[in-house]
Parts: structure tokens; C-alpha cells; sequence
């Protein structure tokens, strides 16, 4: 009775005071012993279950497009603290320098291109891939609204709207056709893969429309006479692709159209590859001269019928000239994506070719939105509009008055911020800040140099003459995609730590350096195995050893080891076999 009356109170005191930190109850039945053990407090026990972790929620960032900058990015990015969602309509990456050469046979299609999905799938970072195109973006909202691809069997009709924390816009550009009449309905492109494996199946068309026995000769000449319209680099090494196979491989399988074949290119300025070095413009005119390619300089596009093109020669008194065509091909140049051109009226940019970004790709008014390649455009900000703010971050004394000494504390800061006041100093043969101070100050020891904020304004007031776009080029994108990348590496960590230069109008640093784009050269295929190569420092290169360099640049700069050995196939094959001339 004693004993179960003490059972009874222990019982009860486990069941006030649960925290008890352990029982050991022993039982006594029929001679034998029974030991029970408890632990009170389950958490301290053998068996405790660990709280619940709480999931950290991942940064959102979309990417949209799969060209040069998107890819870029994503093949660079590699901190997993972000989700990544990439939309686009085009479901691979092209090595679009080369579409030229697909044009012709030179290079197959497949063998420039490879997967979003292959380039991504081995990442740390979480990668996803939706085969859509972005009709809005809703900046207020943080969401994209998209529809599938209009070429899948849905027809683009379920929509859907994709959130983001981040939102990476490298869409690229449309041709810039600048409303000319007919260029729409008549005219090829060169901006995608499809464009090529159309160019190529039209280039044999007209071949085979003039092998007819019912046509005129007549006919024949305006079938076979090509045009190309517009002489940057991709118009100038499509004609001198569609030579070479004209020459090399098609004369041999139509001999009896040899004598009416015709390349024209047709170029509103004063010269061909007006962006390259004045020795390899000369050279390539020269050249195109003696291959029998027609170059018309200072000749405008008015409009394009389906067998006339219609063009004004500046300086001939207005007059237009229309010439018969069988197949034109218009490389001007880019224009806006109507996509870009609606988000700019939403936030306020109005009358722009491309979205206003700051030094770090940001949109102009939108923290969170990242712009890069052919579709943005850098609103490089002006020393001028500035100038107080350094002067008195400098004048650290507050003298009034601003001495070499605390300049040149503040230059490599200064030159970081704003690259055209170094640009400026190189243009002028400078040697040092020093010499732009004393230039403003006059004839006086550089040590002895004061300047009060007028005479500041007078040293830098020609500094922001120097400032310039950057080209729209897959080398400028390809860069502002790796930067990019590299700033969300080390976004959590530049928040801590800025390593960028100091805010003349605020205090503390700016996160990151400033986007500098590193020119290292471009080419100009010419044909017949030889390539125009300008290099950094001035270098130019024109011939068959430079074809040579293009060759490796090329092969080194595809993005996998596929499409390396695909394009080696293909140069060889041509070398040894010649192009395929089929109609596929």
C-alpha cells in the first residue's frame, strides 16, 4: 500500500515538473527485476529532433535572351545564392560572326550553334529555360509577361507572367530598316541563323530560275544580280562570301551563267568599313574593284519593289535610279525592338535607339533592371555636370583653392569614374594631371599650381568632347555579360566592402568599378583568302596571314569543344570538296 502510494506522488510530480530530468522506476514481480528507464526531456535525448532549418529564399533573376550578352552571363555567373530563369524564343546560342560564312556553304548551320540548355546544365547555379518571347515588362511590378514561341504548336496564345528580384534585359535589336518602303516585303536579313539558311537556299534559287531555257538573257542578268545594301563588316563579308562561291563552286555547275552574274553594294557614305583603319578601307574597295564587285558609294536606298530597287546618289541633283534585282540583302545596321521601345515610354525614356543605362548596366531609373548588348546603350555621365562635387571632394583643406598634390589623390578615382578624362590626357600627348592643370593655369611651376574653381572648370571644361557610344558588337556584349556576371559573384560582398570608386556627390564608395569596355581588335574577311585585321595599338594587318589569325580567333572564341571541331570540319571540307551547292 506504501509502495503504491508512493508510485502514485512520483507519478504525480513528472506530471507537474515535465523538466525532471530523468526516471528510473525498478518493479519487483515474482522474484524477478524490471528496470524502466525515461529521459523527461526528449530535446537533450538520444532521440531529439533537430527544429526545422529555415529555407533561405533565393534571389530571383530572370534573363532574357540567349545572344551574346545573356550567354555571356550566364556561363559566367556562379554564385548559387540566386535563381535563374532564362526565357527566350531561341532555344541556342549562335556564333553569329560566322553567319556569313552559313550564307554560302562555307560553314554549316548546325556547326555555329549550341543548347541554352547544354551550356547551363552543369552549373552550380540553379538554371531553368523557358522557350518563350517577352511581349512587357512591368518594372512596377517586377514581373515579365510572356507568351510561347510563335513558331510552337500553341500559337503564342497562353500567356504568362514570370516574377523577378532581377531582371537581366539582353534581347538584342530588330535591322533598322529607317522606314523605307518595301525593305520588309522584299529584302533579306543577316541577324539570325535563319536569315543565313534562307540567304543560301535564295542564292541557288536564282542560279536554277536562270538555267531555264524559257528566259531571256535579260531576265537572266536581273536574276542573277545581287545586292547587298549597306557596307559595314557584315555586308562587305557577305560579298565577298557569295564571290568566293560564286567563283569557286557555282561557275563549275552553271557555266552558262558565269557571264551575267553581279554583286553591287550599295553604301550611303563616303566609304566602305568606315569604322575601320583608313589603309584597310582603301585596300578593300581596291580589291572589291578588281573581283568585279560594283561598290556605289554615297548611293540611298528610297525603295524596294519586288524587282527594282530605287536608289538617290547624293549629289546628282536628287535624281533616282532604279536598278533590277534578283535578291537583296539589307545590312544597315540596328534598330529598336519594339519590346525595348514600349519599356522606354513606360519609364520615361522617350526619343532614345536603345535603353539609357548608367556605368554599372543599370536602366536609368530602375534599381533593379539590367541592360546589355545591341538593346542598351551607356549614358556615360559628364565631368561637367560634376565638377563642383569633385572640386570640393578634392579640396579636402577647404581652401578654396585646389593644388596638384590634392588632385593627384583623387586622379585615380577621378579617371576610374570618368574614362574620358584619361582618354583626354592620351589624345592631348599628356604626360601627367599636371600638365592639364597647368595648361589652364598658364606659365608656372607645376608645384606652385593653385587653382580656384573657375580656373578648375577652364583645365576639364574640353575633357567630355572625348566621349563616345560604344559600337554595337558581339565584343561589347559578350564583355558586359562577363562583368555583369561578375558583379553578382560578389554582390553580398561589395555590399560589405565597396571596391569601386568614391561618390563625389555622396559619401562612402560606389559597390563596384565602373563597365570598361577592352577593344582587342576586329576583322573584315575580304575573300579569296584574305582578311583586313586591325588590331590594338594601331596594328594593321591585310592578307592571307591575317585569314590565317581570323581562323584561330574564330575557333578559339566558339563556345564549346562541339562547335570547334564542327567549324574545323567545315573549313576543311570546303578546302578539299568545295561548298554544297544543294537546295536543302
Amino acid at each position: 500500500m506504501n509502495g503504491l502510494s508512493l508510485f502514485k506522488r512520483a507519478s504525480r510530480a513528472f506530471d507537474d515538473y515535465p523538466s525532471l530530468a530523468k526516471l528510473i522506476v525498478v518493479c519487483t514481480v515474482s522474484g524477478g527485476g524490471y528496470v524502466a528507464y525515461a529521459d523527461a526531456n526528449s530535446s537533450n535525448g538520444a532521440h531529439a529532433v533537430a527544429p526545422p532549418v529555415p529555407e533561405i529564399r533565393k534571389k530571383k533573376v530572370v534573363v532574357i535572351g540567349t545572344g551574346w550578352a545573356g550567354t555571356s552571363f550566364l556561363k559566367k555567373l556562379n554564385n548559387p545564392s540566386y535563381d535563374v530563369q532564362v526565357i527566350s524564343p531561341r532555344n541556342y546560342f549562335a556564333f553569329t560572326p560566322l553567319l556569313p560564312s552559313v550564307t554560302c556553304g562555307t560553314v554549316e548551320a548546325r556547326s555555329i550553334v549550341e543548347p541554352i540548355r547544354s551550356i547551363v546544365r552543369k552549373k552550380s547555379v540553379s538554371v531553368s529555360y523557358c522557350e518563350a518571347e517577352c511581349f512587357k515588362i512591368d518594372a512596377e511590378n517586377k514581373k515579365v509577361y510572356c507568351r510561347p514561341n510563335p513558331d510552337s504548336s500553341m500559337n503564342g496564345k497562353e500567356e504568362f507572367a514570370v516574377d523577378y528580384d532581377y531582371l537581366v534585359i539582353a534581347m538584342g535589336a530588330r535591322p533598322n530598316t529607317f522606314n523605307t518602303p518595301g525593305v520588309v516585303e522584299h529584302c533579306n536579313f543577316l541577324k539570325e541563323v535563319e536569315d543565313a539558311q534562307r540567304i543560301r537556299r535564295s542564292v541557288i534559287d536564282s542560279f536554277e530560275k536562270a538555267s531555264l531555257p524559257t528566259l531571256s538573257d535579260e531576265e537572266r542578268k536581273r536574276i542573277l544580280h545581287f545586292v547587298v545594301v549597306g557596307g559595314g563588316p557584315t555586308g562587305v563579308e557577305f560579298a565577298a562570301e557569295l564571290h568566293d562561291f560564286v567563283n569557286d563552286d557555282l561557275v563549275k555547275l552553271y557555266p552558262a551563267a558565269k557571264d551575267f552574274v553581279q554583286i553591287t553594294i550599295l553604301e550611303a557614305a563616303d566609304h566602305i568599313l568606315n569604322m575601320f583603319d583608313k589603309r584597310i578601307t582603301d585596300f578593300a574597295e581596291k580589291k572589291f574593284h578588281r573581283d568585279g564587285i560594283d561598290v556605289k558609294l554615297g548611293s540611298m536606298v528610297v525603295k524596294v519593289s519586288d524587282k527594282e530597287i530605287s536608289t538617290k546618289v547624293r549629289g546628282n541633283g536628287g535624281e533616282i535610279t532604279a536598278i533590277p534585282y534578283g535578291m537583296v540583302v539589307w545590312s544597315t545596321g540596328i534598330g529598336t525592338h519594339p519590346v525595348i521601345r514600349s519599356f522606354m515610354q513606360q519609364i520615361g525614356q522617350t526619343n532614345r535607339r536603345a535603353l539609357a543605362t548608367d556605368e554599372w548596366l543599370r536602366v536609368e531609373g530602375c534599381n533593379s533592371i539590367y541592360a546589355l548588348g545591341d538593346c542598351a546603350t551607356i549614358n556615360q555621365r559628364k565631368v561637367m555636370e560634376d565638377i563642383a562635387a569633385i572640386f570640393k571632394k578634392a579640396d579636402k583643406d577647404n581652401s578654396g583653392t585646389l593644388t596638384v598634390k590634392e588632385f593627384q589623390e583623387v586622379i585615380d578615382d577621378i579617371c576610374e569614374r570618368y574614362p574620358q578624362v584619361e582618354l583626354y590626357l592620351k589624345n592631348k600627348k599628356m604626360r601627367d594631371i599636371a600638365d592639364l592643370l597647368k595648361m589652364a593655369k598658364g606659365d608656372v611651376a607645376k608645384e606652385a599650381i593653385e587653382l580656384n574653381i573657375e580656373e578648375f572648370k577652364k583645365a576639364l571644361s574640353e575633357v567630355d568632347s572625348q566621349m563616345k557610344n560604344l559600337p554595337a558588337t558581339a565584343q561589347v556584349a559578350a564583355q558586359q555579360g562577363t562583368y555583369l556576371a561578375n558583379c553578382f559573384n560578389r554582390m553580398e560582398e561589395a555590399e560589405k566592402n565597396p571596391e569601386g570608386p568614391i561618390r563625389f556627390r555622396e559619401e562612402g564608395r560606389h559597390r563596384f568599378r565602373p563597365f570598361r569596355y577592352k577593344h582587342l581588335g576586329q576583322f573584315a574577311p575580304l575573300g579569296g583568302e584574305q582578311t583586313a585585321a586591325q588590331l590594338p595599338g594601331d596594328w594593321v594587318s591585310i592578307g592571307h596571314s591575317s585569314q590565317w589569325l581570323w581562323y584561330s580567333v574564330y575557333a578559339s572564341k566558339l563556345v564549346s569543344w562541339r562547335t570547334r571541331a564542327l567549324v574545323i570540319t567545315d573549313w576543311t571540307r570546303r578546302s578539299v570538296f568545295g561548298r554544297d551547292s544543294s537546295r536543302i
